[in-house]
């Protein structure tokens, strides 16, 4: 948790609690690489976090389990533990590599959502899919902090657009068409990002996606996935997201 206490000249800060969320333990790892400490396990029931004290900060990680369900279970199960420990998260960061849309996300680039969408959630209809706001309930969106976003672009280079959630990967030409049909601002595809931020969202907490690029989005040729890169970007991504996390102050949403 932020503290900030009056002491006689102003406002004192501590840097940020953050969670990040991903989906297996490679993953997870690779960010872990990005600092210098070896994470110390602590376990929560269902679920190991791997603590990273660092700087004036600290990152709690979490390999939170293949797609949006399982991900969303897990990552609230963390939240929900340090908020009843009284030391609750100011940002929980899903993280992880995933398919861009080309040309504009190519192999080996990083993403950072300012829109994270759940692109299957809703119905076929003879007229096409409807998501589920469309018929009347639920959300499929989640809107990271501006400043954030922002900051976390210019320290990595990523490219900030719509990191897209799925139940099953494209493999495709055709559904890789229809899906940047129906989100132009799409860059990449995931399975988890949604079900994070859902989490996220019921305890009120900040959200934050960022994706380095495996494979392009369309016919699924794994000779043309490049994951040992995808998770080299991750690291050296993070090296650089580390500092503009520590330093953001989650009461300027």
């Amino acid at each position: 948790m932020v503290l900030q206490a009056q002491e006689g000249r102003g406002l004192t800060t501590t840097a940020p609690r953050v969670l990040v969320a991903t989906a297996v333990p490679a993953e997870r790892d690779a960010v872990a690489r990005s600092f210098t400490p070896a994470p110390l396990e602590v376990p929560l029931p269902g679920v190991t976090l791997h603590r990273i004290l660092h700087g004036r900060g600290g990152h709690d990680l979490l390999a939170a389990g293949v797609g949006p369900a399982r991900a969303a279970a897990s990552t609230a199960t963390a939240l929900t533990a340090a908020a009843l420990a009284g030391t609750p998260y100011d940002l929980v960061v899903c993280a992880g590599i995933g398919g861009g849309f080309q040309p504009d996300a190519p192999v080996g680039s990083l993403v950072v959502a300012d829109t994270i969408t759940v692109a299957d959630l809703g119905a076929d209809t003879a007229t096409g899919f409807l998501p589920v706001t469309e018929l009347g309930f639920g959300t499929v969106t989640h809107h990271p902090p501006e400043t954030l976003v922002r900051a976390v672009a210019d320290a990595t280079g990523a490219r900030a657009g719509v990191v897209l959630t799925v139940s099953t990967v494209t493999g495709t030409a055709e559904r890789a068409a229809e899906l940047r049909a129906r989100h132009p601002r799409a860059l990449a595809e995931a399975m988890e990002g949604f079900g994070v931020a859902e989490a996220a969202a019921a305890h009120g907490t900040p959200v934050l996606e960022i994706r380095a690029v495996s494979n392009p989005v369309g016919p699924r040729d794994r000779a043309a996935w490049r994951i040992g890169d995808a998770l080299a970007a991750l690291t050296e991504g993070f090296g650089k997201l580390a500092p503009a996390l520590e330093s953001w102050n989650p009461h300027e949403l």
